[in-house]
């Protein structure tokens, strides 16, 4: 118990010396950025998986809600246009955006895990 002590505060009863001081602020801020990192993975997810829904359910795209969303989400995926041709529109829109969506997800959150492990070494 006492080496955990004098290991998580340093140099014993007097506490953390002024670099731990700031190494453990720098950790912290980088699993700030992780958790902001892997937010925006979600956002991303889950705006392509909205236009996903909004294309295949034939939602009106005179609407501005549904204008907006499938353009962003259009935005988005750009990279995985036409990765596959299918002839079904709806199918073909699924399975690209669907690709999309999941390495988008995928890739943030080993970002975001990669961030927080070195936030975690440093705060230590």
């Amino acid at each position: 118990m006492a080496m955990a002590i004098r290991r998580r505060w340093g140099r014993g009863p007097a506490g953390p010396t002024a670099g731990e001081r700031a190494a453990g602020a720098a950790g912290s801020g980088l699993i700030t950025v992780a958790r902001i990192v892997r937010l925006a993975a979600v956002a991303v997810f889950l705006l392509i998986v909205a236009g996903i829904l909004l294309i295949v359910f034939e939602a009106n795209p005179s609407n501005d809600v549904v204008s907006h969303v499938t353009d962003w989400a259009r935005t988005v995926v750009g990279p995985f246009k036409d990765l596959f041709s299918i002839s079904n529109h709806k199918t073909e829109t699924a399975v690209n955006w669907g690709i999309a969506a999941v390495v988008y997800y995928v890739a943030g959150s080993i970002l975001a895990r990669f961030i927080a492990r070195a936030g975690a070494r440093a705060a230590y």
